[in-house]
């Protein structure tokens, strides 16, 4: 497999904690096309990626992830990539699990793979209850939208082929965190072949933070639901 032909795109708003760390630990495993989309942060975010000698992008204002993942995905199609992964700035993806994203598509004809934190069952109990569940009411939301059935819907850690990706950039409308959902409603409108496989989290204090909440699944299903009427 030749990294160089897969392009990592990190979403981050106000990640100056973990940020670098982050992106060390991705070039430590050989990955250098990585694009650092600051989402309008208001901390040293970009001065930092932009020492670590990334490609950024910056938004001006906070557009949220699904703004954050579409100037990221388009961005990488620029440098004609074979491969493109998401990957959370905070912390909590291991950059050996990329090679499991990615090996399907560039092995086994997949358009679009994305990494399950519930597939394995000593994963599934680190995951805190309340996320545990959460997770699971999106997993069936986003199904029953028109999505495939998936074990972990919300998952940063995806890979998509080239040609996936420009199917799903054309079509995306999400700004914030349904288009995790969004993401997987396209694939399956479009054809695209899709697979899951496991992963492992590193939880922390900072990335158990992060992410959604009761409240945030509530405004992903209004937003999907309103999606879906339009």
């Amino acid at each position: 497999m030749d990294k160089e032909d897969i392009y990592i795109v990190v979403p981050a708003y106000n990640e100056e904690k973990v940020i670098k760390d982050t992106l060390r630990k991705l070039k430590s495993e050989g990955y250098h096309n990585i694009i650092v989309v600051d989402d309008g942060s208001k901390d040293k975010t970009s001065n930092i990626a932009r020492e670590e000698g990334v490609i950024l992008c910056r938004h001006i204002i906070n557009r949220g992830l699904g703004g954050a993942l579409g100037t990221g995905i388009k961005c990488a199609l620029e440098y004609n990539p074979k491969v493109i992964v998401t990957f959370d700035a905070d912390g909590q993806h291991d950059p050996k699990d990329i090679e499991k994203v990615v090996k399907p598509i560039l092995y086994e004809g997949y358009d679009m793979v994305v990494g399950s934190r519930l597939m394995d069952r000593e994963e599934l109990k680190n995951m805190p209850v309340v996320k545990r569940v959460g997770n699971i009411l999106l997993n069936v939301i986003t199904y029953l939208l028109g999505g495939y059935l998936v074990t972990d819907s919300q998952s940063g850690l995806r890979a998509f082929s080239k040609r996936a990706a420009e199917v799903i950039l054309s079509n995306l409308k999400s700004n914030r965190y349904e288009v995790s959902s969004e993401f997987i409603i396209i694939a399956r409108r479009e054809g695209l072949k899709f697979k899951e496989v496991p992963i492992k989290t590193i939880y922390t204090e900072y990335s158990m933070s992060r992410g959604t909440n009761v409240i945030t699944g509530i405004k992903i299903l209004i937003k999907l639901i309103i999606q879906r009427l339009m």
